[in-house]
């Protein structure tokens, strides 16, 4: 049996943003599972016009003891496309678990959208399935074991973005980037 989780909430951020921290969002205090993120494609989509990332994620949770006999090592593989739309104010983001699929499959995806009535927030979208088809009476144990850590790790996770989007904006970041998209006024005009 498939299990879903889906979960909403938003930023008071700006889409802009929102989608510069997800993209940074690696490291953080909130994400030390987190070992490794590797860049692997990265382009214009021809036909959308959407920047597509690929990335691989290397990852490390503890192993509870009634699955340590059927896992071996604690570290996962993930593979993540990222899809961003600067048109619409859209960045959609794919992942999955590309080790350990004998014993369970994770895909996730999480929705990043530009609110239309409020430009300084940004709605979220988190959806996620989580199936097991190990058998040995064990796919429920798994799935619903699976689905309480990854409603625990979501926690984690948006402290971790609060952390980066907080971070950012601390040393300026975000304000240097505006400086840098806007048209240089006439008074800053460089003369040789």
């Amino acid at each position: 049996m498939v299990k879903f989780y889906q979960h909403k909430y938003s930023y008071d951020y700006s889409w802009n943003t929102v989608s510069y921290a997800f993209l940074n969002r690696y490291p953080n205090p909130f994400a030390t599972h987190v070992l490794s993120v590797d860049t692997l494609d990265h382009r214009i989509d021809a036909e959308t016009g959407e920047l597509v990332i690929t990335r691989l994620l290397r990852k490390t949770n503890s192993v509870p003891r009634w699955a340590r006999s059927i896992m071996r090592g604690n570290d996962a593989y993930i593979l993540e496309e990222v899809k961003v739309d600067a048109e619409t104010g859209t960045l959609v983001s794919k992942t999955r678990n590309i080790t350990h699929t004998r014993l369970m499959k994770v895909e996730e995806r999480q929705f990043l959208m530009a609110d239309r009535d409020n430009a300084s927030r940004t709605l979220c979208r988190n959806e996620t399935s989580i199936v097991s088809n190990i058998g040995y009476g064990l796919n429920s144990k798994i799935e619903n074991f699976s689905i309480s850590r990854f409603s625990d790790n979501l926690v984690k996770s948006r402290k971790g973005m609060l952390y980066v989007l907080d971070l950012a904006q601390r040393k300026g970041l975000f304000r240097q980037r505006l400086r840098m998209e806007q048209p240089p006024s006439p008074s800053s005009t460089l003369v040789d």
